[in-house]
Protein backbone atom coordinates (compact mmCIF):
# COMPACT_ATOMS: atom_id res chain seq x y z
CA UNK A 1 0.00 0.00 0.00
CA UNK A 2 1.62 3.46 -1.07
CA UNK A 3 1.29 6.08 1.34
CA UNK A 4 -0.19 9.33 1.19
CA UNK A 5 2.94 11.69 0.42
CA UNK A 6 1.64 13.80 3.73
CA UNK A 7 1.57 11.00 5.76
CA UNK A 8 4.75 9.14 4.96
CA UNK A 9 6.10 12.64 5.45
CA UNK A 10 5.03 12.74 8.71
CA UNK A 11 5.74 9.39 9.68
CA UNK A 12 8.75 10.18 8.68
CA UNK A 13 9.28 12.88 10.94
CA UNK A 14 8.31 10.87 13.81
CA UNK A 15 11.20 8.16 13.12
CA UNK A 16 13.18 11.20 13.42
CA UNK A 17 12.02 12.33 16.29
CA UNK A 18 11.70 9.38 18.24
CA UNK A 19 15.22 8.68 17.16
CA UNK A 20 16.43 12.41 18.49
CA UNK A 21 14.68 12.21 21.60
CA UNK A 22 16.27 8.74 22.68
CA UNK A 23 19.34 10.20 22.14
CA UNK A 24 18.79 13.64 24.28
CA UNK A 25 17.64 11.41 26.98
CA UNK A 26 20.56 9.50 27.19
CA UNK A 27 22.63 12.84 26.96
CA UNK A 28 20.50 13.70 29.85
CA UNK A 29 21.28 10.26 31.62
CA UNK A 30 25.08 10.66 31.36
CA UNK A 31 27.01 10.68 34.30
CA UNK A 32 30.78 9.06 35.91
CA UNK A 33 30.11 5.98 34.16
CA UNK A 34 30.60 7.19 30.90
CA UNK A 35 33.97 9.28 32.52
CA UNK A 36 35.24 5.94 33.87
CA UNK A 37 34.80 4.69 30.07
CA UNK A 38 36.81 7.70 28.20
CA UNK A 39 39.69 7.50 30.88
CA UNK A 40 39.87 3.85 31.02
CA UNK A 41 40.47 3.66 27.17
CA UNK A 42 42.41 6.89 27.43
CA UNK A 43 45.21 4.76 29.11
CA UNK A 44 45.27 1.67 27.19
CA UNK A 45 48.95 1.06 26.60
CA UNK A 46 47.42 -0.85 22.97
CA UNK A 47 44.51 -0.85 20.92
CA UNK A 48 40.95 -0.74 21.50
CA UNK A 49 39.28 -4.00 19.79
CA UNK A 50 35.98 -3.56 19.07
CA UNK A 51 33.65 -6.25 18.51
CA UNK A 52 29.62 -6.68 17.85
CA UNK A 53 27.43 -8.69 15.20
CA UNK A 54 24.52 -8.46 13.01
CA UNK A 55 23.44 -4.23 13.38
CA UNK A 56 25.52 -3.74 16.26
CA UNK A 57 28.65 -4.95 14.35
CA UNK A 58 28.01 -1.88 11.97
CA UNK A 59 28.20 0.30 14.27
CA UNK A 60 31.03 -1.01 16.09
CA UNK A 61 32.86 -0.72 12.67
CA UNK A 62 31.95 3.03 12.14
CA UNK A 63 32.92 3.67 15.82
CA UNK A 64 36.36 1.77 15.58
CA UNK A 65 37.25 3.55 12.29
CA UNK A 66 35.98 7.36 14.08
CA UNK A 67 38.58 6.41 17.08
CA UNK A 68 41.31 5.08 15.10
CA UNK A 69 40.87 8.49 12.60
CA UNK A 70 40.87 10.67 15.59
CA UNK A 71 43.84 9.79 17.95
CA UNK A 72 42.65 6.25 19.46
CA UNK A 73 44.30 2.92 18.17
CA UNK A 74 41.31 1.12 17.25
CA UNK A 75 40.00 -1.89 14.78
CA UNK A 76 37.26 -4.06 14.31
CA UNK A 77 37.06 -6.99 15.66
CA UNK A 78 34.90 -9.78 13.55
CA UNK A 79 33.32 -12.54 16.62
CA UNK A 80 32.92 -15.54 14.13
CA UNK A 81 36.66 -14.51 12.87
CA UNK A 82 37.76 -13.92 16.29
CA UNK A 83 36.85 -17.02 17.57
CA UNK A 84 38.76 -18.64 14.93
CA UNK A 85 42.35 -17.46 15.22
CA UNK A 86 41.79 -13.81 15.16
CA UNK A 87 41.63 -13.47 18.80
CA UNK A 88 45.49 -13.44 18.07
CA UNK A 89 45.36 -9.72 17.24
CA UNK A 90 44.12 -8.57 20.48
CA UNK A 91 46.76 -8.62 23.38
CA UNK A 92 46.47 -8.04 27.41
CA UNK A 93 47.88 -4.18 26.30
CA UNK A 94 44.38 -3.52 24.90
CA UNK A 95 41.02 -3.41 25.37
CA UNK A 96 37.50 -5.22 24.20
CA UNK A 97 34.85 -2.90 23.35
CA UNK A 98 31.73 -5.58 22.82
CA UNK A 99 28.67 -4.31 21.53
CA UNK A 100 25.19 -6.06 22.04
CA UNK A 101 21.93 -4.84 22.24
CA UNK A 102 20.58 -7.48 24.53
CA UNK A 103 23.80 -8.20 25.91
CA UNK A 104 23.16 -11.65 25.51
CA UNK A 105 24.28 -12.33 22.11
CA UNK A 106 26.32 -15.74 21.65
CA UNK A 107 28.86 -15.25 20.04
CA UNK A 108 29.77 -11.94 21.85
CA UNK A 109 29.91 -13.60 24.91
CA UNK A 110 31.70 -16.63 23.34
CA UNK A 111 34.69 -13.65 22.55
CA UNK A 112 34.48 -12.20 25.93
CA UNK A 113 35.12 -14.89 27.63
CA UNK A 114 37.52 -15.68 25.20
CA UNK A 115 39.57 -12.55 25.93
CA UNK A 116 38.74 -12.65 29.21
CA UNK A 117 41.28 -15.85 29.49
CA UNK A 118 43.89 -13.79 27.45
CA UNK A 119 44.17 -11.45 30.38
CA UNK A 120 41.86 -8.42 28.35
CA UNK A 121 39.47 -6.14 29.95
CA UNK A 122 35.87 -5.75 28.65
CA UNK A 123 34.25 -3.22 28.47
CA UNK A 124 30.14 -2.97 27.37
CA UNK A 125 27.77 -0.98 25.01
CA UNK A 126 24.60 -2.43 25.87
CA UNK A 127 21.00 -1.96 26.13
CA UNK A 128 20.64 -3.83 29.21
CA UNK A 129 22.92 -3.18 32.50
CA UNK A 130 22.01 -6.41 34.19
CA UNK A 131 22.78 -8.48 30.69
CA UNK A 132 25.44 -11.30 30.70
CA UNK A 133 27.86 -9.08 29.12
CA UNK A 134 27.35 -6.51 31.69
CA UNK A 135 28.19 -9.21 33.86
CA UNK A 136 31.61 -9.84 32.75
CA UNK A 137 32.63 -6.55 31.64
CA UNK A 138 34.79 -4.20 34.35
CA UNK A 139 32.60 -0.97 32.51
CA UNK A 140 29.10 -0.87 31.46
CA UNK A 141 28.02 1.84 29.03
CA UNK A 142 23.86 1.76 29.29
CA UNK A 143 22.73 2.50 25.65
CA UNK A 144 19.64 0.82 25.85
CA UNK A 145 16.40 3.29 24.86
CA UNK A 146 12.69 3.30 25.82
CA UNK A 147 11.69 1.68 22.51
CA UNK A 148 12.34 1.37 18.79
CA UNK A 149 11.33 3.84 16.40
CA UNK A 150 10.45 0.81 14.39
CA UNK A 151 6.73 1.01 14.15
CA UNK A 152 6.65 -2.82 14.28
CA UNK A 153 9.55 -2.32 17.62
CA UNK A 154 11.80 -4.86 16.02
CA UNK A 155 13.88 -3.48 13.43
CA UNK A 156 16.95 -1.67 15.73
CA UNK A 157 16.10 1.77 15.18
CA UNK A 158 16.73 4.22 18.12
CA UNK A 159 19.14 1.66 19.72
CA UNK A 160 21.63 1.55 16.94
CA UNK A 161 21.19 5.78 16.41
CA UNK A 162 22.13 6.38 20.49
CA UNK A 163 24.68 3.31 20.21
CA UNK A 164 26.61 5.62 16.96
CA UNK A 165 26.29 8.70 19.15
CA UNK A 166 27.73 7.18 22.06
CA UNK A 167 30.80 6.17 20.42
CA UNK A 168 30.83 9.33 18.94
CA UNK A 169 30.71 11.16 21.90
CA UNK A 170 33.52 8.90 23.17
CA UNK A 171 35.95 9.54 19.92
CA UNK A 172 35.02 13.21 20.57
CA UNK A 173 36.05 13.39 24.34
CA UNK A 174 38.96 11.34 23.72
CA UNK A 175 40.16 13.55 20.85
CA UNK A 176 40.28 16.53 23.06
CA UNK A 177 41.80 14.62 26.49
CA UNK A 178 44.66 13.92 23.56
CA UNK A 179 45.19 17.35 22.39
CA UNK A 180 44.12 15.94 18.73
CA UNK A 181 45.05 18.65 16.39
CA UNK A 182 43.76 19.34 12.56
CA UNK A 183 47.67 18.49 12.42
CA UNK A 184 47.22 15.22 13.32
CA UNK A 185 44.42 14.38 11.75
CA UNK A 186 46.36 15.34 8.40
CA UNK A 187 48.39 12.60 9.31
CA UNK A 188 45.93 10.10 9.02
CA UNK A 189 44.07 11.65 6.14
CA UNK A 190 46.85 11.89 3.88
CA UNK A 191 44.54 11.25 0.93
CA UNK A 192 40.94 13.05 0.16
CA UNK A 193 39.75 16.06 -0.41
CA UNK A 194 39.47 17.02 3.44
CA UNK A 195 43.18 16.09 3.90
CA UNK A 196 44.50 17.92 0.93
CA UNK A 197 42.70 20.94 2.29
CA UNK A 198 44.44 20.78 4.91
CA UNK A 199 47.81 20.73 4.30
CA UNK A 200 47.78 23.77 2.31
CA UNK A 201 48.10 27.16 4.05
CA UNK A 202 46.31 30.40 2.40
CA UNK A 203 49.95 31.38 1.71
CA UNK A 204 50.14 28.32 -1.37
CA UNK A 205 47.39 29.34 -2.72
CA UNK A 206 46.63 33.07 -2.44
CA UNK A 207 47.00 35.25 -5.77
CA UNK A 208 50.16 37.93 -5.23
CA UNK A 209 52.38 40.46 -6.15
CA UNK A 210 50.84 41.66 -9.70
CA UNK A 211 48.38 39.05 -9.99
CA UNK A 212 46.62 40.89 -6.42
CA UNK A 213 43.81 43.21 -7.51
CA UNK A 214 44.81 46.06 -5.39
CA UNK A 215 43.95 49.60 -5.79
CA UNK A 216 45.02 53.27 -3.35
CA UNK A 217 41.29 54.84 -1.93
CA UNK A 218 41.79 57.58 -4.23
CA UNK A 219 41.27 55.27 -7.12
CA UNK A 220 38.11 56.03 -9.58
CA UNK A 221 35.23 53.62 -9.51
CA UNK A 222 36.47 53.07 -12.95
CA UNK A 223 39.93 52.45 -12.00
CA UNK A 224 38.89 49.77 -9.51
CA UNK A 225 36.90 48.04 -12.05
CA UNK A 226 39.80 47.90 -14.82
CA UNK A 227 42.20 46.49 -11.91
CA UNK A 228 39.66 43.69 -11.38
CA UNK A 229 39.28 42.84 -15.06
CA UNK A 230 42.74 43.09 -15.58
CA UNK A 231 43.62 40.19 -12.57
CA UNK A 232 41.65 37.51 -13.96
CA UNK A 233 38.34 39.02 -13.71
CA UNK A 234 38.30 37.72 -9.85
CA UNK A 235 35.44 40.01 -9.23
CA UNK A 236 36.94 41.41 -6.26
CA UNK A 237 39.70 44.90 -5.64
CA UNK A 238 41.37 45.25 -2.74
CA UNK A 239 41.48 48.91 -1.05
CA UNK A 240 44.67 49.91 0.80
CA UNK A 241 45.70 53.16 2.48
CA UNK A 242 48.56 55.76 1.00
CA UNK A 243 50.97 53.50 3.59
CA UNK A 244 50.03 50.28 2.01
CA UNK A 245 47.11 49.62 5.00
CA UNK A 246 44.07 47.53 4.03
CA UNK A 247 41.62 49.79 4.11
CA UNK A 248 38.37 47.97 2.60
CA UNK A 249 37.15 45.75 -0.30
CA UNK A 250 35.01 46.36 -3.49
CA UNK A 251 33.50 43.36 -5.58
CA UNK A 252 31.69 43.54 -8.44
CA UNK A 253 28.85 42.74 -6.89
CA UNK A 254 29.05 45.98 -5.27
CA UNK A 255 29.53 48.19 -8.68
CA UNK A 256 26.06 46.26 -9.72
CA UNK A 257 24.32 47.83 -6.79
CA UNK A 258 26.33 51.56 -7.09
CA UNK A 259 25.17 51.35 -11.09
CA UNK A 260 21.41 50.41 -10.62
CA UNK A 261 21.10 52.75 -7.62
CA UNK A 262 22.66 56.01 -9.91
CA UNK A 263 20.61 58.16 -11.78
CA UNK A 264 20.79 59.10 -15.13
CA UNK A 265 23.70 61.45 -15.82
CA UNK A 266 25.06 60.60 -13.13
CA UNK A 267 28.91 59.32 -13.62
CA UNK A 268 29.45 56.66 -10.63
CA UNK A 269 32.59 55.31 -11.98
CA UNK A 270 34.22 58.86 -11.64
CA UNK A 271 33.34 58.70 -7.59
CA UNK A 272 36.36 57.40 -5.50
CA UNK A 273 36.55 53.85 -4.58
CA UNK A 274 37.08 54.69 -0.91
CA UNK A 275 33.88 56.25 -0.38
CA UNK A 276 32.12 53.16 -1.78
CA UNK A 277 34.24 50.21 -0.32
CA UNK A 278 33.50 47.78 2.09
CA UNK A 279 35.53 48.54 5.10
CA UNK A 280 36.60 46.17 7.53
CA UNK A 281 36.23 43.22 5.64
CA UNK A 282 36.50 39.67 6.29
CA UNK A 283 40.48 38.77 6.31
CA UNK A 284 42.72 35.64 7.06
CA UNK A 285 46.40 35.12 7.84
CA UNK A 286 48.51 33.71 5.11
CA UNK A 287 49.56 31.02 6.83
CA UNK A 288 45.97 30.02 8.62
CA UNK A 289 44.81 26.98 6.24
CA UNK A 290 42.98 26.69 3.55
CA UNK A 291 40.49 24.52 5.47
CA UNK A 292 40.12 27.80 7.50
CA UNK A 293 39.46 30.11 4.60
CA UNK A 294 36.90 27.92 3.54
CA UNK A 295 35.33 27.66 6.58
CA UNK A 296 35.17 31.59 6.79
CA UNK A 297 33.94 31.47 3.37
CA UNK A 298 31.03 29.49 3.78
CA UNK A 299 29.74 30.66 6.92
CA UNK A 300 30.01 34.65 5.85
CA UNK A 301 28.69 33.73 2.32
CA UNK A 302 31.44 35.32 0.43
CA UNK A 303 34.19 34.13 -2.06
CA UNK A 304 36.97 35.78 -1.66
CA UNK A 305 39.06 36.75 1.41
CA UNK A 306 42.31 39.16 1.89
CA UNK A 307 45.02 37.63 2.72
CA UNK A 308 46.98 40.23 5.63
CA UNK A 309 49.77 39.95 7.50
CA UNK A 310 50.41 40.96 11.41
CA UNK A 311 51.15 44.65 10.36
CA UNK A 312 47.94 45.12 8.22
CA UNK A 313 49.08 45.01 4.72
CA UNK A 314 47.50 42.79 2.52
CA UNK A 315 49.63 40.22 1.14
CA UNK A 316 47.33 38.27 -1.29
CA UNK A 317 43.76 37.37 -1.83
CA UNK A 318 42.18 33.85 -1.90
CA UNK A 319 39.62 33.21 -3.98
CA UNK A 320 37.15 29.93 -3.65
CA UNK A 321 37.99 28.72 -6.80
CA UNK A 322 41.69 28.61 -5.91
CA UNK A 323 40.48 26.14 -3.16
CA UNK A 324 37.90 23.84 -4.83
CA UNK A 325 38.74 24.65 -8.51
CA UNK A 326 36.73 24.96 -11.22
CA UNK A 327 34.11 22.63 -11.32
CA UNK A 328 35.94 19.53 -9.57
CA UNK A 329 38.22 19.75 -6.46
CA UNK A 330 41.57 21.12 -7.34
CA UNK A 331 43.55 19.87 -4.31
Amino acid sequence: MRLPDDVALAKARRILDEEGEAILRKSRALGPEFLAVSRRILDVEGHVAVTGVGKSGIIGEKIAATLSSTGTPAFFLRAVEALHGDLGMVSPRDILLAISASGETAEILAVVEAARALGVDVIALTGSVHSSLARKAVLTLDVGVEREACPLGLAPTASTTVTLAMGDALAMVLLEERGFTREHYLRFHPGGSLGERLRFRVRDLMRRGHQLPLVRETATLREALEEMTHQENLGVTLVSSSNGQLLGIITDGDLRRLLLQAGNGVDILEAPVGRHMTRNPRIIDPDDSAADALRIMEVHGITSLAAVCPSGEPEGVVHLHDILGRGKFQL
